[in-house]
């Protein structure tokens, strides 16, 4: 079930009712009820795989609070780490290793015929094996308590507005308000649903209509480099817009059961650095990993090197956690690289590195280091990275860069590219009108939402004024939402 569908339009409601209709002692049993039907719609057969992730756990974690000694502990986390990520690992990534190990045994003649997996990756798989993961380990530190009721902890698994997609959240923040007695909150349900209105307004409006220019521009060999420097852009655009999208849906939704979810984007492409950026983006997902890898492998406690080397291999890591293919590695690589060019130990000497003849040729003010032009010549470059990168993400390094190179400065009909687009697209002149406008806003409201809650300032404006943009916006959500969903989420591969 897509958010992006009238059946999820139908079922959210029933479950709002239900909810607050029964008393608080049942509510859990609503939440995962619900949740669970809400993923036996993508496949019935998804249910087993995550109830079995989620009873193993479980279990874990209650052994883990009965083990009396170091040794029997790290022997369960163990078996928690494996039967988990060994799921994960067949479901994700087992052909890809396969076929990487027939890729390099036939550069030394050595033929294989691996058997190969032909089973469908489970939609959200990655999102709730690392929350169960998450759990089981702060179980093992000692930062949390284990979980008796299984009921209350499967419904924390599986709470279906952030089930398949995000924010991955901690049994610290959401399992206690699954657990507590509940009051309708009408300010944070109110809140929630103009959160939702602008997650489906990025998603229906904007995202998906961005995502047809990007797919036939780049399928397309006719356009020039002007149009494939459009796509470029859009995709970036669009990618944002996706994720953020359905994160804003995903947190606003909960807030109709009055449970708070944590943010999971914060402005990203308004970053200064791309150390920046991953503290803005999927930011559920960066804290993650630093607290269950980077700062268990060491952090920077280990000296200088290590500290790169470490935040190198979790940015590997990152990627490939993204997708079974190695473009998302190489992608994850190439921030991994970029974050070395935020530490202030490497700029200590700015007149001798290659940081600092990169800003030289940015700008003729790079001295000038708290100039209002600088800072935005920063955040230009830093954006134009991570537009680049996402061709790597979705294209491959070798796609990427045969249409880097293959670009052509000439000139070509601008409208009758255009035109081109529109009879093959369900695109209209007007409708990528309104698109480049609705991106524009979307940035300038991305920039305002850095220093104040532009939805919570919206509430308190005139009654006429809030009902005139609500209805402006869904108006268009509901021209864009289809009858029979064709878009599905970008992040829901992962």
């Amino acid at each position: 079930m897509n958010f992006n569908s009238l059946s999820f339009a139908i079922f959210c409601p029933i479950v709002f009712v239900l909810y607050w209709a029964v008393k608080d002692r049942y509510k859990w049993i609503i939440l995962l009820a619900s949740s669970y039907y809400f993923y036996m719609c993508w496949n019935v057969k998804y249910i087993v795989l995550i109830f079995g992730t989620t009873l193993i756990s479980y279990i874990c974690a209650l052994l883990l609070e009965k083990a009396d000694s170091r040794k029997l502990k790290k022997l369960i986390l163990a078996s928690a780490l494996v039967i988990c990520l060994g799921v994960l690992f067949v479901y994700k990534y087992y052909n890809f290793t396969m076929e990487t190990i027939v890729k390099v045994t036939d550069r030394f003649s050595i033929h294989l015929n691996p058997v190969t997996s032909k089973l469908l990756l489970p939609v959200g798989i990655s999102f709730y094996t690392f929350q169960t993961l998450s759990y089981v380990i702060d179980v093992y530190r000692g930062d949390l308590k284990a979980e008796h009721h299984f009921g209350k902890y499967a419904a924390f698994i599986s709470f279906f507005p952030q089930l398949v997609a995000g924010p991955i959240e901690r049994a610290d923040n959401l399992l206690p308000q699954i657990k507590e007695p509940k009051k309708f909150d009408y300010d944070n349900a109110a809140y929630g649903m103009r959160l939702a209105i602008v997650g489906f307004f990025k998603k229906l409006v904007i995202a998906d209509n961005l995502g047809m220019f990007v797919d036939y521009v780049y399928q397309a060999e006719y356009f020039a480099g002007v149009h494939v420097i459009l796509a470029i852009f859009a995709f970036s655009i669009q990618i944002y817009c996706d994720f953020s999208g359905y994160s804003d849906i995903a947190i606003g939704t909960a807030k109709l059961f009055n449970i708070n979810l944590i943010k999971n984007f914060d402005s990203p492409y308004f970053s200064a650095s791309v150390k920046e950026f991953w503290r803005r983006w999927h930011i559920s997902l960066s804290n993650w990993f630093r607290d269950y890898l980077y700062i268990p492998l060491g952090g920077n406690r280990r000296g200088f090197m290590v500290s790169k080397l470490n935040v190198i291999f979790v940015f590997l890591v990152s990627g490939l956690w993204h997708g079974a293919g190695w473009n998302y590695v190489v992608w994850g690589g190439m921030h991994g690289v970029a974050q070395l060019f935020n530490n202030r130990k490497v700029n200590k000497n700015v007149k001798h590195n290659a940081v600092w003849w990169l800003k030289v040729l940015l700008t003729p003010l790079t001295m000038c280091r708290h100039s209002n032009l600088w800072q935005t010549s920063s955040k230009v470059a830093r954006f134009l990275f991570v537009t680049l990168t996402w061709m790597v993400f979705r294209l491959g390094i070798t796609e990427t860069v045969n249409m880097l190179s293959g670009l052509s400065w000439r000139w070509c009909s601008f409208s009758e590219s255009m035109d081109r687009i529109v009879d093959n697209t369900l695109l209209t002149h007007a409708k990528l009108a309104l698109v480049a406008v609705c991106s524009v806003v979307l940035m300038v409201y991305d920039y305002f939402s850095l220093k104040r809650d532009l939805l919570k300032e919206f509430g308190r404006l005139n009654v006429v004024v809030r009902c005139a943009v609500y209805v402006f916006m869904i108006m268009f959500i509901l021209l864009e939402m289809p009858l029979v969903v064709t878009s599905r989420f970008i992040y829901f591969q992962f």
